[in-house]
């Protein structure tokens, strides 16, 4: 999601190097970027002797610092590294009940340092800025009409694509749909009989289904469970690819495919990179915030907040009904574990229509 962002800086000031610090083994979605000259990787949580150690490799290297996270230790980073800084700052609950005003001064006070080091903050909105949006706006700065940010066509850059693991590439034939129905936390899920409704209906058109996963334990479990639903001829037809595969390789596979039907999790936001025909299942998460983004879109909203569908480019998202959609909370209780009732209640027919549709469109 900071790709555009690198892009643009890139055309800003092309005699610039660009290095790009992140969280150990989570970088590949920047594989062969061409405007970044370095990554540097940290461990998610470094002991004290990993933390001297970028301290040193880090100081006041930098002429600027893009802060692209709201976080305590992307500020200190930012700080360390460089003698100027632009950044993005945490956003205040939506709420209006005193335990909301509470967190809103606390957030305020967590801010106003970050601020006093920044030539430039933006504020997340988490239910009317899109997060690219968000980013682009760290350079507004250095532009002197900030609208020319948004006045062009803007895309994410997918990561070079890597050969696909031989022992699952001969299983693989065309037509395929990849299919991706594992998220990182339990109230993005869909229920498991609607995922046997969408693949059954799938492979009755003749079209096979590859089924993508994380190697993550709950994602590995989840495609088995899936699997174990569906019927022998339909079973025939579908590649477990079983977590087995990079997020370059994985980029490989959904390029090839007819389209991509995944819930919201980094994966789909892969899909719509490569320009693949996307189906985006959405439940508490507002689109306007972290949809995938149509590639080419010019502007800084491509969605609603809510609609039932809503396509923009090659992507498609899909909300469930009611008026609390979408909450921004974990689910119905608002926790990791929870479920959310507007996925339960998003129709296996509304995926079937909307995919069949993205497909004719590409026929």
């Amino acid at each position: 999601m900071t790709t555009p962002l690198i892009s643009q800086a890139r055309e800003l000031w092309p005699n610039a190097e660009f290095h790009f610090l992140g969280y150990r083994g989570k970088l590949e979605m920047l594989k062969g970027n061409a405007d970044i000259t370095q990554t540097i990787e940290t461990s998610d949580r470094p002991k004290l002797t990993e933390y001297l150690s970028l301290f040193f490799r880090l100081f006041q290297r930098y002429d600027l610092a893009v802060v692209t996270q709201p976080s305590d230790r992307a500020y200190f980073y930012g700080l360390v590294a460089a003698h100027r800084r632009v950044g993005v700052l945490g956003g205040h609950p939506q709420g209006i009940t005193e335990q909301d005003k509470a967190k809103r001064n606390k957030s305020d006070k967590q801010n106003a340092w970050k601020k006093s080091i920044c030539l430039h903050t933006v504020a997340v909105d988490y239910f009317a800025q899109h997060v690219i949006t968000e980013k682009l706006r760290l350079l507004e700065v250095f532009y002197r009409q900030p609208q020319d940010l948004f006045s062009k066509p803007i895309s994410v850059s997918a990561p070079t694509g890597d050969p696909i693991t031989p022992s699952i590439a001969t299983q693989i034939h065309s037509p395929y749909v990849v299919v991706h129905p594992g998220p990182l936390t339990a109230y993005k899920r869909w229920p498991l009989t609607y995922w046997q409704t969408l693949l059954t209906w799938i492979t009755q058109q003749g079209w096979q289904i590859v089924l993508s996963a994380s190697s993550a334990k709950q994602d590995l479990e989840l495609n088995k469970d899936i699997l174990s639903l569906l019927d022998e001829d339909t079973r025939k037809q579908i590649v477990d690819t079983a977590g087995l595969l990079s997020i370059p390789q994985a980029g490989t596979l959904i390029r090839g495919a007819l389209a991509y039907v995944g819930v919201d999790t980094s994966i789909t936001h892969l899909a719509a990179a490569c320009n693949t025909p996307t189906i985006a299942l959405f439940g508490p998460t507002p689109p306007t915030n972290f949809g995938p983004w149509p590639n080419g879109f010019v502007g800084k909203q491509p969605y609603q907040l809510r609609a039932r569908s809503q396509t923009v480019g090659n992507v498609t998202i899909l909300q469930g009904p009611g008026e609390c959609v979408p909450c921004r909370k974990a689910g119905c209780e608002d926790r990791p574990s929870s479920h959310s009732e507007c996925l339960d209640q998003l129709d296996p027919n509304q995926v079937i229509e909307a995919l069949q549709s993205a497909i004719n469109k590409t026929a």
